[in-house]
């Protein structure tokens, strides 16, 4: 995989492989995300009462709606591999600043909020801004309605929401580490810089830069525990890390503590906002014997539940690829088709781009899915 990306050149099995962790990243997320929504916030006893002494372990109903229902931070997590095809595309025309083309992406994300449905004459903001389902609002955090409510994009700077911890910017930020053709250091900047859109606070940023270091690691063939360990020593350069560090570390102590319990769960949560939503997703990862009890363990908790299994399932589906994940709960999973769509549309912009576009040109249909504009 990694020889593939650092070449350009794909064969058919790196091709697939990495399709299949594409897949198994944002499928695995957005599992995650629905599984923990319906008792996202409740208090561990509340969601014993209501669903056992194991907590809740199957899709249930959220927002109203069916089950399998996703929160916001899929829908966010969708326009980050929009933005990024799209900023790919760009670099055609000799623009080439992807955190400016991940701000629109999010800006037509904020439209979706604000509209009854899509706006069928706007055709230059893509074929995701068109999918009716995503207009449905899904417990949006105000940093996120906020941070995008204006053109003004939001910088290391001067970023939007400078006292803003929460989880939000880091469950967006998987695709970033998708980019296995990228060092890790820029893919790091590039989180770090997209995360400030929103959340300006270091505790926030940087959570969503090692969250994308360790999906980026893990996409490229590393252990997770090797990707923790790269993720600690880049992330040791950056004002304000140690929060972000502490609670990758303090996930690793627990694995050493023996059998997995809830109570360890819930004592990494209890880090609050972002961090805790980190540690408790890279413990569930590390110590789940498959990819339903690990996402099992890491939304039965206290803390912010959707975010923490959307973390950990991006984490396990990186790790194991798309045929790993329950296909019981992919099949009642929202949305899914256009998950899958995107992750493949992803997949093919990153192993063959050239033969899609180029400045001289590019195939019709794929400007009118990602146009230029």
């Amino acid at each position: 995989m990694s020889t593939a990306a650092a070449t350009g050149v794909w064969g058919r099995t790196e091709q697939q492989d990495f399709r299949s962790r594409v897949r198994g990243t944002l499928l695995g997320a957005a599992v995650g995300d629905a599984l923990g929504a319906p008792v996202d916030g409740f208090g561990l006893g509340a969601i014993r009462e209501a669903h056992g002494a194991e907590g809740l372990t199957e899709l249930a109903a959220a927002h109203g709606g069916g089950r399998g229902a996703v929160t916001a931070a899929t829908q966010l997590a969708l326009f980050t591999v929009d933005g990024l095809i799209r900023a790919q595309v760009r670099r055609d025309t000799g623009a080439w600043h992807p955190p400016t083309d991940l701000h629109r992406a999010y800006r037509r994300w904020a439209a979706t909020q604000r509209d009854w449905g899509p706006d069928e004459r706007r055709r230059e903001d893509g074929w995701l801004a068109r999918e009716e389902w995503l207009y449905a609002r899904r417990d949006p955090a105000r940093a996120c309605l906020t941070g995008l409510a204006d053109d003004r994009m939001g910088t290391l700077d001067v970023p939007k929401n400078p006292g803003e911890q929460g989880p939000e910017a880091a469950t967006r930020s998987a695709p970033f580490g998708l980019l296995v053709g990228w060092e890790p250091q820029l893919v790091l900047q590039l989180a770090v810089e997209c995360a400030v859109q929103t959340h300006g606070h270091p505790v926030a940023y940087l959570t969503a830069g090692a969250h994308t270091l360790l999906v980026h690691g893990l996409a490229r063939g590393e252990s997770l525990d090797g990707a923790i360990q790269r993720a600690l020593a880049l992330l040791a350069a950056r004002p304000g890390h140690q929060p972000v560090t502490d609670a990758l570390r303090h996930a690793l102590g627990a694995v050493r503590q023996g059998m997995p319990t809830a109570g360890r769960v819930e004592e990494l949560v209890g880090e609050g906002g972002a961090v805790g939503a980190l540690a408790a997703a890279v413990y569930c990862a590390l110590v789940g014997e498959d990819i339903r009890h690990g996402l099992r363990l890491a939304i039965n908790h206290s803390g912010p539940s959707a975010a923490a299994g959307a973390l950990c399932g991006a984490l396990l589906g990186a790790l194991h690829g798309e045929t790993a994940l329950p296909p019981g709960w992919l099949t009642e999973l929202e949305g899914r088709a256009t998950v899958l769509e995107l992750a493949d549309d992803f997949a093919m912009e990153m192993t063959q781009g050239p033969a899609l576009h180029s400045p001289a040109g590019a195939a019709p249909g794929w400007l009118a899915r990602y146009p230029r504009a």
